[in-house]
């Protein structure tokens, strides 16, 4: 079925370093994102660096309700800078006096950078919030009352403004910026997993190899849980690359299990002619596996391809039983863009959806990994989907 796509097995092996190589003893499971290609790959980037300071990398979250005016509940937003999400809820916790369980978040935001976002707390704590009133990092910025506790995933996505400040003085930044995202927007941003899902110095797959490999890891369950989710997001990035370089990245085959963009549904493509007009359209996109105990597994020609993965490594589905499983989508949309320039850098700005990572389009646009240097890895544990 491989030869259906136009490629036969064996130039597939020679052309595209992401498919199985022959069974090597010791596979290299550590993550390097400047090992993936880029999909605008004929465009040049800008280079420089980001995060400078916290204020160069400001995300503003995007709930998915807005607080209703009664309930008992309290939602709260919190601007902070320097500080994870994780510490504000400590701050909340500790200051408010208010049981964790009680308290819900809707996302994790960068440590490394000015952020917005909505915890919710009981709302008969709503006289406290005064105590956080002078302290570094912290401002709470607005509430209101909404029947519901926030849960994880409780969000539309993050709206960002992101200073890039070019290594050295050059004309026609602004053009290369608009040129690369105009093709984002046009083809969709590849959904890679970013570098705080892998840790400091991309070794937790490693970890995560050696866990499922030998079964034993004298840590944490929480620990255990976030190094088999790394190794998943490891798999899934192979992939991801594998079908850029086949030319397959905005395009379904036959067995793929495709999602709609606009209702999040399922299905299995029969007749990749047909729903390819779909997916030209961004209707829907093929959907990558994460593997485990329960999720939608792909079929034919699309299961070759996940199984080529699996080889490269010397891993089988069952070595994921402990983790539920599920699907994410190839790309996602990118919308909201401009670019400015200033006598800093270039500032951009755009708008992704839930789940998506904001280094996925600075890395197209700088040509480079953006999270080269000195908070490289900081950001805390990333166990969204």
């Amino acid at each position: 079925m491989i030869g259906e796509l136009g490629l036969e097995l064996g130039e597939i092996n020679r052309t595209h370093p992401f498919m199985l190589k022959g069974m090597a003893p010791d596979p290299n499971v550590q993550f390097d994102f400047d090992s993936y290609p880029y999909l605008t790959v004929g465009l040049a980037g800008l280079g420089g660096i980001i995060r400078q300071r916290p204020q160069d990398f400001q995300v503003y979250e995007v709930p998915a309700y807005s607080p209703a005016g009664q309930g008992e509940h309290l939602m709260v937003l919190i601007e902070k800078v320097g500080l994870t999400t994780r510490a504000v809820l400590e701050l909340l916790r500790d200051r408010l006096q208010i049981n964790e369980a009680h308290i819900g978040v809707a996302g994790l935001k960068d440590k490394h950078a000015l952020t917005q976002q909505w915890f919710s707390i009981p709302a008969r704590y709503q006289g406290r919030l005064d105590s956080l009133g002078g302290l570094e990092g912290v401002r709470v910025l607005g509430y209101g009352l909404h029947p519901h506790k926030l849960r994880v995933g409780h969000l539309r996505g993050n709206r960002f403004r992101i200073l890039v400040r070019p290594s050295r003085p050059e004309a026609g930044l602004v053009g290369k910026a608009e040129a690369i995202l105009r093709e984002l927007e046009r083809q969709g941003v590849p959904n890679y997993y970013g570098p705080q899902r892998f840790g400091i110095g991309g070794l937790n797959p490693t970890k995560g190899y050696q866990l499922v490999k030998q079964g034993k890891l004298h840590s944490p369950s929480w620990l255990k849980k976030f190094l088999l989710s790394s190794l998943q997001s490891l798999l899934f990035n192979d992939w991801l690359a594998l079908r850029l370089q086949m030319g397959l990245f905005g395009q379904v085959i036959e067995g793929d299990v495709a999602k709609k963009h606009d209702t999040g549904g399922e299905f299995v493509v029969q007749d990749a002619a047909v729903e390819n007009l779909r997916a030209l359209r961004f209707e829907i996109s093929a959907t990558g596996a994460l593997y485990g105990r329960k999720y939608r597994e792909a079929q034919g020609a699309a299961r070759d391809l996940e199984d080529q993965i699996l080889q490269k490594y010397q891993l089988e589905r069952r070595h994921f039983a402990s983790r539920r499983g599920d699907r994410r989508l190839i790309r996602f949309p990118l919308s909201e863009w401009k670019v400015e320039e200033t006598s800093e850098g270039l500032w951009l700005s755009f708008f992704l959806p839930k789940g998506a990572y904001a280094t996925a389009v600075l890395r197209e646009v700088m040509k480079k990994n953006p999270e080269q240097g000195e908070h490289a890895h900081e950001d805390e544990i990333d166990e969204l989907p």
